[in-house]
């Protein structure tokens, strides 16, 4: 089976999605996807407004009235727990999107005490310690200790971005001195000198009672809703040994199958490749080297060297773990990682991924349903169009009947790559080739087992037949990419 993933929304998504991936459940087992890739379910501090990522409960998934309503922004508890259903029983599994790293819509204020940081060096002190006070304290009044009595105080966290010092609110980055260091996690990314803090209230994992609690918590989770498996938040501002010790407890006592996708952002595959060893291969990896090859590839046009395109990528360096993907909800137009890969190189890009042998590829809904939407730039309103990838229903139905066995790459010219799927005995092989600027052809030698055949364009870019000679050999040609889109503004 060639799996294949659907991250089914994007950041503008208007909301109702659980309903809406319901009812879309058949469309995508039909065009060969196994895997979705839900937002989180979590109540959010912005409620309805609330993509998923400023979580407030993890115990409510659209059950209690709480920060404004009962629904969170994709709708409700049952909803949810109903679209994990649907998918498994058409043989899709579902992999929750999980936020470990932050809390933020606090209920009470608690006095503490803190020191500033360096928001470019997160190691520098900037003042001497002073009292302030900040809501820290998370007590779920509507839920009344459902699930879990759990009350989260300024012991569990290790920083926030606003507090309160003589009646004024103050933002910045301050280090809450919480009885178990007044220094950052070690075990983070150096990135600022040290990554720990990213945003609002940060979970403190050196307090063995949160990690008690989230141990609980994800058991919940899982006896709850009955997921494959999780896509886990900003692993690089996290406390790699409290990942292993979590993600083993997962894995040795929770549910040994449970599949464990990071978001370990770097665009070096060997600091993510780092991560991956550190984790014991526990968790598979994103690879967003690959996904800016393909952003700078599509910047660059024929002057892009594409049989260079996976070097330096996590594909490359341990494909195993790798998860290939063009686009997602932080690097699409007006997002803080931007980085939109242009339109007339999306179908390259789509065929790389979906199409290579050790590739598990991920797709970004606008790239299958299409997307608009409107946000603010530099004070101007911006409306954004991300058109449907036309030919992705039919790359992803090659990928279902046709790319299987070996794969023998012909990366030798930098505008002109192919290469050959040989088959296995149960399913047949095909040829891929691509062309970032003219017309381009190559010679394949398909072996004296596949002489005197006959092949067709299966994407119907190309009429004409394509016969091999009698030992096996061909010239098979490709069309010229077609004009890229541009950005359309509002007025």
């Amino acid at each position: 089976m060639n799996g294949v993933i659907i991250q089914y929304f994007h950041w503008y998504h208007s909301g109702e999605l659980w309903n809406e991936f319901s009812e879309n459940v058949q469309y995508l087992k039909d065009l060969g996807f196994t895997a979705v890739w839900l937002p989180p379910a979590m109540k959010c501090s912005l409620g309805k407004e609330g993509r998923g990522y400023d979580v407030y409960d993890l115990y409510d998934l659209g059950e209690f009235d709480q920060k404004g309503g009962i629904a969170t922004k994709y709708g409700t508890k049952d909803e949810y727990l109903n679209a994990i259903k649907v998918a498994q029983k058409a043989g899709i599994s579902v992999y929750a999107d999980i936020v470990l790293n932050h809390r933020m819509g606090g209920d009470e204020e608690e006095e503490i005490t803190i020191h500033e940081a360096n928001s470019e060096n997160r190691n520098e002190i900037i003042d001497d310690p002073i009292q302030a006070t900040a809501y820290t304290k998370f007590t779920f009044p509507a839920r009344q200790g459902k699930y879990s009595g759990f009350i989260w105080n300024y012991m569990c966290f290790s920083g926030i971005d606003i507090i309160n010092k003589d009646g004024e609110e103050r933002k910045g980055i301050f280090k809450i001195h919480n009885g178990y260091s007044t220094e950052w996690a070690k075990d983070v990314s150096y990135q600022l000198g040290n990554y720990d803090y990213l945003m609002g209230a940060d979970v403190e994992y050196r307090n063995p009672e949160v990690v008690k609690e989230m141990k609980n918590w994800i058991k919940w989770y899982l006896e709850t809703t009955g997921v494959d498996g999780f896509r886990l938040d900003a692993l690089k501002h996290i406390s790699s040994d409290f990942l292993q010790d979590w993600i083993s407890y997962i894995k040795n006592e929770l549910k040994a199958d449970c599949y464990i996708l990071g978001e370990f952002w770097k665009d070096e595959a060997e600091k993510i490749a780092f991560f991956s060893d550190h984790m014991n291969d526990l968790v598979s990896c994103f690879d967003a080297p690959l996904h800016y090859n393909f952003f700078t590839a599509s910047k660059e046009g024929k002057y892009y060297d594409l049989s260079q395109i996976l070097k330096g990528s996590f594909l490359e360096k341990k494909p195993v773990f790798s998860v290939s993907f063009v686009e997602n909800h932080d690097t699409q137009q007006l997002q803080a990682l931007e980085s939109s890969v242009q339109n007339w190189f999306k179908p390259i890009a789509y065929a790389i991924i979906l199409l290579s042998e050790e590739a598990y590829p991920c797709v970004f809904y606008p790239d299958l349903f299409g997307a608009e939407y409107t946000d603010m730039k530099d004070g101007e309103e911006i409306n954004i169009v991300i058109p449907k990838v036309e030919i992705l229903p039919k790359l992803l139905k090659v990928r279902q009947y046709f790319a299987y066995g070996e794969q023998v790459n012909y990366f030798d010219h930098p505008n002109c790559i192919a290469w050959v799927r040989r088959g296995t005995p149960d399913n047949p092989g095909c040829v891929v080739i691509l062309s970032n600027s003219e017309d381009g052809y190559k010679e394949i030698d398909l072996g004296t087992q596949h002489s005197n055949t006959i092949y067709i364009d299966f994407l119907e870019q190309r009429k004409e037949q394509v016969k091999t000679d009698e030992t096996g050999k061909a010239v098979f040609c490709v069309n010229p990419p077609r004009s890229p889109f541009g950005l359309k503004k509002s007025r």
